[in-house]
């Protein structure tokens, strides 16, 4: 699971670390001011910020990973019981490789054939997407509860879980960009609107990656409010560097911590007071990372979790981000219209 953060590092690798063990419901004003402003600071200079001693205990972090990796080891004809819908509309259940294609596009672009263009190198991973059982216009896709005992339960309650410590950190980006109601973000959240991810990316030749025949994972922003990873010990997780445009830097693991991104539709929140940075997936930092003759990578397994706003809540700018230096930079939009536009070049339409 990576290195061991101690409670006074405030960097790993030039990303920010911030510490939120004093953080509780019951902490003084001042503690909680503290903690919010070194988090919002993070996410206007770099977007992306590891966050250490937050709420889900490494134990069952450790479970989620294991059951991950239990879920991917199945055969496909298994996995594909639980299948990914066609089209981009609705982000449930397993998705093989190939199916879907990350990329920086807006999906507003005028080029009817952008999409098929981004497919021809594919992205080499997986993944399994999970949400809120009662959010009715995102249905859940299961498996069958014979071939994984007890997913379906530990994943719903991970779920959950992830959602309190993303309520905590919502309110301290509320506090630390200068609202004085600490739930603002909140009110806009209900819960049942986030999606929780299981990724694993194959271990591939090196060389398919330095040449370019595949990828990973392109680099990217992500859509919504925020996102919460958790990776194991592979790397390969790469941020652009807040100093050099156009360069990355590793976002090396960091064992049990958060890895935070502030997600496009929190930048146009707040009128690009808070930063969402590109970042993409490519091959592990270190050479030891590599087996035999064709170099084949190490596996890698990640969990994101995706916040995002109740579909139909108006997000309009901040007032307190717009002033004389500042003009309004983004009309109004609600979450169902932006996330639908975002995802309709990452999946391929029933009709295509």
């Amino acid at each position: 699971m990576g290195s061991i953060a101690r409670d006074d590092v405030t960097e790993h690798g030039g990303i920010p670390v911030v510490n939120f063990a004093t953080w509780t419901d019951g902490s003084p004003r001042e503690e909680r001011q503290k903690i919010a402003s070194q988090l919002a600071h993070a996410c206007q200079t770099v977007g992306f910020v590891y966050i250490i001693n937050h709420r889900i205990p490494h134990e069952k972090l450790r479970e989620a990973f294991d059951l991950s990796k239990k879920l991917f080891d199945l055969g496909q004809d298994k996995k594909m019981l639980a299948p990914h819908p066609p089209g981009h509309v609705v982000h449930r259940g397993y998705s093989w490789p190939g199916l879907e294609k990350v990329s920086n596009s807006m999906g507003d672009e005028d080029d009817p054939d952008l999409a098929t263009k981004l497919r021809q190198v594919s992205d080499l991973k997986e993944s399994y997407e999970i949400g809120s059982d009662e959010y009715k216009d995102q249905p859940n896709v299961w498996l069958p509860e014979h071939l994984l005992p007890g997913f379906r339960d530990f994943m719903t309650t991970f779920y959950w879980d992830s959602w309190e410590n993303a309520k905590m950190i919502l309110q301290a980006m509320a506090i630390g960009i200068g609202l004085e109601d600490e739930d603002y973000f909140l009110r806009y959240h209900s819960g049942h609107e986030n999606q929780l991810r299981l990724l694993h990316y194959p271990s591939v030749p090196a060389a398919s990656l330095e040449e370019g025949s595949m990828t990973r994972m392109d680099a990217h922003s992500d859509w919504g409010s925020i996102t919460m990873l958790f990776q194991d010990d592979c790397g390969g997780l790469q941020i652009g560097d807040p100093h050099k445009p156009g360069q990355f830097i590793d976002a090396k693991p960091l064992q049990d911590a958060i890895v935070l991104n502030v997600g496009d539709l929190l930048q146009r929140w707040s009128n690009d007071t808070l930063k969402s940075s590109l970042h993409r997936v490519t091959l592990p930092p270190r050479q030891d990372r590599f087996t035999g003759d064709e170099r084949l990578t190490q596996t890698r397994y990640s969990i994101p979790y995706f916040v995002g706003p109740i579909g139909k809540s108006v997000i309009e700018t901040i007032p307190i981000c717009i002033d004389e230096g500042h003009p309004q930079k983004y009309e109004p939009t609600t979450w169902d219209d932006y996330r639908l536009m975002r995802g309709s070049m990452q999946y391929v339409s029933p009709e295509a």
